[in-house]
């Protein structure tokens, strides 16, 4: 059927839209809502349904809905091959159910046609994919075409059948373009269903966080409103961080932060001092690892002229330059225990004298202190004082390292790519799904800024504003965090790189072979010979 311009402009238009929501919107679910809220505008849509494969469960759950309501939505499971959409999961083909009410595998599992007229309407399910693998379903409830003066009734069901390919041809295009983002929540729900079931085997609520239960969305209501501006996450372990300094930023407590290197403590510090009344105050970073002893006295608390050779003139310390502010001690625990003696007395009686000086000086200041190494155990070893230790302990923030708060990666990631477009003039627009799966089983021992490397890095190689696996380090080319088999000879490793890269070119050219030859420098013959030597359907590829 020939489409009319008018309804081109409108599928266009509804594209566009779909394409805005997921360029502009970090949080995946809201992403997927805002995709059911934007068909719903643009098509006589009656209810729409994203469900999501959990490949631990085998069990298809419905993920984001428009037209349903939460009790209806929580409702809605299905194991591969059950009802239509377990069909569709199971076999990766469309389908097409004309009336709803003739159709004896609609299994209405939702309960939701007890208040909706199914009489009229006709149903349509498209796979969701992943390179090949059927990852869950996009399916859409409308209105099919009446005569009620029985006329014209074999016009009708032409008109019908030909709206309804288009309508499957609409929503496989925008199955394909959300499948990355519901990768994600795949990926994320399979890793919340195995923590439920290590932490708690016999209460197991694995799939509360798509249902969008009341501690979940208080939750998400609670990052949104007040998450830090210089933090990024909206994980669980990220929200414990957010709510502990909410509750310590307006007290004038000492703040002791815990974690790994890479995890953001300095951001965390950053947020306290910042949410506090001392807001407009100075607010003071000192690295406790970054000079020796001699120097960190002089930097910490200041000199006099003449105290040792070079001091040829009085000099003001951070604890002066952060009276009435904050001072941020990070790598806490390399100081020297002579040191220590002296931050104790600070802590305690908010005062001390410059290096070489006699007067006793008083400030006011607020000191947050970081470390990544287990205090108590170097307690133990005598290289930190226990008196001091018990001082800067009042109130402890751990910031969980990134292998903890996995649901924060893409929305990390897309931050960072923005970061590093702007600062090197490239115009990257999306990550392709290999990469985003090597993100999610890697373990991150650098944490965030092991991330920010490697977007950095991909940034500046990709060259089709793509990010793809190959551009990635080789630390997360393993086969623990790319799932590869250890085996696999260089030959498989080069083979699989070079399929990649040829489908993505098919992709990008719409399945014209001779422009993928041309952007990856080979000709006619041999493009051909390598799509036959790994059986890529080019044609798939077309509109």
């Amino acid at each position: 059927m020939r489409i009319p311009v008018s309804e081109k402009t409108k599928t266009l238009s509804l594209l566009a839209e779909v394409s805005r929501a997921l360029n502009y919107t970090k949080d995946i679910n809201k992403v997927l809502r805002d995709i059911l809220s934007i068909m719903s505008e643009h098509t006589n849509m009656i209810r729409g349904v994203i469900t999501i494969l959990n490949r631990g469960t085998n069990e298809i759950v419905i993920n984001e809905s428009f037209g349903l309501t939460e009790e209806e939505q929580a409702r809605g499971r299905y194991m591969p091959g059950e009802g239509i959409i377990g069909n569709v999961v199971k076999t990766g083909r469309s389908r097409i159910v004309p009336r709803i009410d003739e159709e004896p595998q609609f299994l209405d599992r939702t309960g939701s046609r007890n208040r909706i007229d199914t009489e009229h309407l006709c149903f349509v399910c498209v796979p969701i994919k992943a390179d090949n693998e059927v990852i869950g379903t996009l399916s859409t409830d409308r209105p099919v075409f009446t005569d009620d003066n029985h006329t014209g009734k074999t016009s009708n069901q032409m008109q019908e059948k030909e709206s309804v390919e288009e309508l499957v041809d609409l929503l496989s295009i925008i199955a394909a373009m959300i499948s990355q983002a519901v990768r994600i929540k795949q990926l994320d729900q399979e890793e919340r269903q195995g923590e439920t079931q290590n932490n708690s085997p016999d209460k197991q609520e694995p799939f509360s966080f798509y249902r969008g239960d009341v501690h979940e969305s208080d939750d998400e209501l609670y990052s949104a409103q007040h998450r830090p501006a210089n933090i990024i996450g909206s994980s669980k372990a990220m929200i414990a961080v957010f709510r502990m300094i909410d509750k310590i930023a307006p007290t004038n407590a000492t703040a002791l932060i815990l974690g790994e290197s890479g995890v953001g403590k300095e951001l965390v510090a950053s947020a306290i001092h910042y949410k506090s009344h001392r807001a407009e105050k100075p607010f003071i970073k000192f690295n406790c690892a970054a000079l020796p002893e001699s120097i960190i006295e002089s930097e910490l608390f200041g000199h006099e002229k003449g105290s040792f050779t070079g001091a040829t003139a009085n000099r003001r310390g951070r604890f002066e330059l952060a009276d009435g502010g904050t001072i941020f001690l990070d790598e806490i625990g390399e100081l020297t225990l002579p040191v220590q003696a002296k931050l104790l007395r600070i802590l305690q009686e908010k005062e001390f004298e410059r290096v070489g000086g006699s007067k006793t000086l008083k400030t006011d200041i607020r000191v947050i202190a970081a470390t990544n190494r287990d205090l108590e155990e170097e307690i133990e070893k005598g290289k930190f004082r226990e008196d001091l230790y018990y001082r800067l302990n009042i109130f402890p923030i751990t910031v969980p390292p990134l292998r903890e708060r996995k649901a924060d990666i893409l929305v990390l990631s897309d931050y960072f790519v923005e970061k590093y477009n702007a600062l090197n003039f490239k115009g990257v627009r999306r990550i392709s799904t290999r990469a985003i799966d090597m993100f999610m089983r890697y373990h991150w021992p650098g944490n965030v800024r092991e991330l920010e490397n490697c977007i950095e890095r991909a940034v500046i190689l990709s060259e089709d504003n793509v990010i793809h696996g190959y551009h990635l380090p080789p630390t997360l080319q393993t086969a623990e965090s790319s799932g590869t088999p250890a085996s696999g000879s260089l030959q498989q490793r080069l083979d699989a790189i070079e399929h990649e890269m040829i489908i993505e070119a098919l992709k990008r050219t719409k399945g014209n072979m001779a422009k993928a030859a041309m952007q990856l420098g080979l000709t006619e013959r041999v493009m051909g010979l390598r799509v036959k030597k790994f059986g890529i359907d080019y044609k798939k590829y077309r509109p």
